[in-house]
């Protein structure tokens, strides 16, 4: 027996597909499976992580209902992710809270942001907030730079360590062997296949959806949503480094480093994640966990509004409305923040 329901199933449907095989070369769950006989909780777990829930081995099992088997990974295995989310989370008392109300956390996170700023530069000025502030240094009349980057860097740090605390506490529970953590061979070609999205395509055929045709739209939204995401961070990156070594203060020309590589990046947080949410709303309910649409709808939908605020800042910064925009993509970026950990 082993921790909850959801993984005495997964453990059924495991032991019937090490006995068939027919799928294994769809996807790099089926080729980890084939490594045991028996599974532990931490082997099951890693599992339902392994899955990409392109729905193809639903689509090609024989076994799949309405046969007596019952066979149906890719939900099975999307609960058992879900429910490993909440089993690994740091610190455990917020598992319970993310999962029930994502979305509503991470808006009122952005809200709650939005207002302390409002507040702030009402305190000190009023007329800062709507007045028209150009040329280096603006941004920082509405917040000061220390203030900004202690509030910043506090809510990035508690996002680090919530993560580091929470793949250790998975790495403990899977129980890897020593000698694989020394594979660099191993850790390169996942690293690849990550940034390829190697398995979210079906063996081949492409992602299945909301029907028995499959195609790549999925695989296509999560590279624009991981590379704008890489490209922003990359932004942010450079413009740090503006700050600190050259003392030159945002915000900066349209031309420069960080501005060109914070509008691609933007363009494709704006393209993925709609793409993201759209293709979640149109699945086959037979292939997802339709109970648990929290915390990552609030995640796409942080990185979309992350964008979308940023970009009306980029266009606007120079007019009377820099100040609220400010404030809200604060707010939103804090609430990104937070929630990252549980997303």
């Amino acid at each position: 027996m082993h921790g909850t329901r959801i993984l005495d199933e997964a453990d059924r449907l495991m032991t019937v597909c090490n006995s068939c095989r027919y799928c294994e070369g769809l996807c790099a769950v089926f080729p980890a499976m084939e490594m045991r006989r028996a599974f532990s909780d931490g082997d099951l777990n890693y599992l339902a992580n392994l899955c990409h829930s392109c729905g193809a081995c639903y689509t090609d099992c024989q076994f799949s209902p309405p046969h007596e088997f019952n066979v149906n990974v890719p939900k099975t295995l999307a609960v058992a992710r879900h429910e490993s989310y909440a089993a690994y989370v740091w610190p455990r008392a917020f598992a319970g809270a993310f999962a029930r109300n994502g979305l509503v956390i991470g808006i009122m996170a952005a809200l709650s942001v939005a207002a302390f700023i409002f507040g702030f530069a009402a305190f000190h000025d009023r007329q800062v907030l709507f007045g028209v502030h150009t040329g280096a240094g603006a941004f920082y009349k509405l917040m000061p730079h220390n203030a900004m980057a202690a509030l910043f860097g506090a809510a990035f740090l508690y996002a680090i360590v919530a993560l580091v605390m929470g793949v250790r506490a998975f790495w403990r529970d899977i129980g890897e062997p020593i000698g694989m953590r020394a594979d660099a061979s191993s850790i390169l070609q996942a690293i690849r296949d990550a940034g390829e999205l190697r398995y979210l395509d079906g063996g081949g055929v492409g992602c299945f959806n909301e029907d028995d045709r499959p195609t790549d739209r999925r695989k296509l939204y999560h590279h624009f949503t991981f590379y704008g995401f890489g490209l922003c961070f990359a932004a942010t990156c450079v413009a740090t480094l503006y700050h600190y070594l050259f003392a030159r203060e945002a915000p900066y020309p349209w031309w420069d480093l960080p501005v060109v590589l914070g509008t691609l990046g933007g363009i494709g947080l704006l393209i993925g994640p709609v793409g993201l949410l759209a293709e979640k709303w149109k699945r086959d309910p037979v292939l997802v966990d339709e109970t648990r649409m929290g915390m990552d709808t609030a995640f796409i939908a942080n990185l979309f509004l992350t964008s979308l605020t940023g970009m009306a800042l980029l266009l606007l910064r120079d007019t009377g409305a820099m100040g609220p925009l400010l404030a809200l993509h604060l707010g939103v970026v804090f609430s990104l923040f937070v929630t990252m950990p549980y997303g």
